[in-house]
Formats: C-alpha cells, structure tokens, sequence
C-alpha cells in the first residue's frame, strides 16, 4: 500500500483518502497500484457496500499524474521512454478502466483541484457513480497545455458531454467550477464545503442499496441554490457549439477570429498558447473518441502517449512550465498552420500488434 494512500472501511463503506497534500496528490505509479489494489479487493468483499474516495486536503481532490516524473523518465530514454513510465501509463488506464466498470456505487469529492489524472478516477461509468462537486472544485483537462492530450479516457467522457463542450475544455485545457461541471454532466451533485463531513455521516448511516437517491436527497437544498444556468459554459454554449464545430483546428481559430466577443477573444488567446499539434490531435481524438467504447478509447490513448513522448512534445511542454518554468515551451510545429495530416495520423498508428498491445491483459 502507498503511503499516499489511507484506506478504512466502516460500516459497510470502503474510504480511501489521497493524502499527497504537497503534490496536491498528483498519481505516482505507488498509488496507482494501491487503488487498483483496493478496489479490487473490495469489489469482492461482501462487507463492502460502496466506494468513498476523497483527499486529506482541501486545495485538492487530485491534479493529475506526476509530471516530473514523466519529464525525468521520458528524458532518461527519449526514444519510447523508461520501463516505468510505460507502466504507469498502462496501469493508470487500466484503473480507470476498473472504475468506469466499478459494480458498487463509487462517490468521488471532488473538492478542490481536479485536473488530468483526477478526472480519471472520479468520472467512472454511469451505473456506479455518483460525483460531488463543491464551490471550491476547479476542473480541467489541461493536458495541451504541456504539450500532451487529455487522456484517462478522455476520448470517452469528453466525447458524450453535451454539443461541442468536450471539445472547447479538450482543446483550450480551461478551468471551469461546480456548476459548469453539473451543467456539462462532469458531476452529479452539488454541497457547499462545509457540508462534506456531515455527508460522510450520511452516507454511514444510508442504505447502500439506494444510495444514489439518498445522496440526491441530501444534496437537493444545497443543489438548488447552484445557478447552473449561469455557469460559463451554460452562458456561452451557442458559441461553443457554433465554433468547436469545425472538423480542423485551423478552421476552429478562423471562427473564433472573425467573433469579436469577449469569449471568443479570451478562447483565442487561451490556445494560441496551447501546443498547435497537441490541439490538432485533440480534436481528431476526441472525433474518434465519439464512435469507441471506454475499453477501445483506453487502448487508442496508450498508443497515443507512447507517440507522445517518442515525438517529444509533452517533454517541452513540462520543461517549460513544471521544471524550468519560463513559461515559453518551444511548440514543434510552432503554428497551426504548419501541423501536417500525417503528424496528426501518427499519433493513431498502432504501435503494437493486438495480441501484444500493454493493455491486452489488463482491460481485454
């Protein structure tokens, strides 16, 4: 068990508390495996009813995947990076695959930063979870932002979130609150902070085999006062939709050029500091992404990261705003106008036979 990870199980509820308070509990490979650990064994204990899932912080549920050691693995052997760096990709997608498919209710609180890797082991499938969001929830998908793609089945949940909402956080990696993620379908419940550890009361003392409607009925005073209908995205949906449209990324930016709006200007500015290539494979992921189930979603991303750091755009992007933090990552290409079909295909090109593929054995 990582030391990062504290797990209890009290009456009938199995609690496990991501308590990396410092790295705001980025995922190492440790915890990693000691989620799946957990879960599976829970997932066959009769004495455990439902899955708690929280963190020791407030400033956050989870910021994703360790970036430095991505950056440190990836540089160690550049060319299809560290044997541990391939585990922890392939062991990650499988943890995400072990949620979406969890076969007892899974809460995850959301509270606080959840970006990446935290969207991974917080959205799960649509039979088991049930995911609350608090006034200080701040999420994202901000993967291009270093040069990467949002994955964690990002191809899966992004892709079924209402009209072009998965593409326009996809592609400009943008922070959005609790009511944006309600409005979206990104959560499911809304409570004030403050109300968390009479939750946890509650959902001791619940019937596990109604969970779903008791946790409802305990957040419904609090959810009613959550203007969802004035969340950024709800306000600005029209324009969403009308630009993210676009089937190029090229024709996306010209759209949002000829909109003189605050939204559209403040869009454009927030991805013309994005990776151009990283957008462009975004979208076309996120096209694919639509037609594919979570499991083949998994398997076309663990293809995709091993492209990712052979081609090294993620390595520059966490250069330069984790490790050295200048803040002016060196895009390779430098514009959108310069990204090829061909690089965009590469990063879909099989990189290993089916019968070889890391995730054969893990998710089928």
């Amino acid at each position: 068990m990582s030391q990062f990870v504290h797990t209890t199980v009290q009456q009938h509820l199995g609690i496990i508390t991501l308590d990396r308070p410092k790295a705001l509990n980025s995922l190492s490979l440790d915890m990693v495996r000691a989620l799946t650990d957990i879960l599976r064994t829970w997932r066959d204990d009769a004495d455990v009813a439902a899955v708690l899932i929280k963190s020791s912080t407030e400033r956050a549920f989870c910021a994703g995947g360790d970036v430095r050691f991505f950056y440190q693995a990836g540089i160690a052997k550049p060319q299809d990076g560290s044997a541990l760096l391939e585990d922890f990709f392939s062991e990650e997608y499988a943890l995400n695959h072990l949620i979406h498919f969890y076969t007892k209710p899974y809460i995850a609180l959301m509270d606080g930063i959840v970006m990446g890797g935290g969207m991974g082991i917080a959205q799960g499938g649509p039979g088991s979870r049930c995911r609350i969001v608090t006034e200080r929830t701040k999420m994202a998908m901000p993967e291009v932002n270093i040069g990467l793609f949002p994955d964690v089945g990002g191809s899966y949940f992004l892709s079924r979130i209402p009209g072009q909402l998965g593409c326009y956080l996809g592609l400009t990696g943008e922070t959005v609150g609790a009511a944006d993620a309600l409005y979206a379908g990104l959560a499911d419940f809304y409570l004030p902070a403050e109300q968390l550890p009479a939750l946890q009361t509650h959902l001791l003392q619940a019937d596990g085999a109604n969970l779903s409607l008791s946790l409802a009925q305990f957040c419904a005073p609090w959810q009613a006062k959550c203007d969802i209908a004035a969340s950024f995205l709800a306000l600005n949906r029209a324009a969403i939709d009308r630009h993210f449209s676009a089937d190029q990324v090229s024709e996306l930016m010209i759209s949002l050029e000829t909109d003189d709006s605050p939204f559209s200007r403040q869009t454009l500015t927030a991805m013309q500091q994005r990776s151009p290539l990283m957008m462009c494979v975004t979208l076309a992921q996120l096209r694919r992404g639509a037609e594919m189930s979570v499991s083949a979603c998994l398997r076309m991303e663990r293809d995709m990261v091993r492209r990712s750091f052979e081609q090294g755009e993620v390595l520059e992007g966490v250069r330069a705003l984790v490790i050295d933090k200048d803040n002016t990552p060196r895009w390779s290409p430098a514009s959108v106008a310069q990204v090829t079909q061909q690089q965009i295909q590469h990063f879909f090109d099989p990189v290993w036979p089916p019968h070889a593929h890391p995730l054969r054995d893990l998710i089928g």
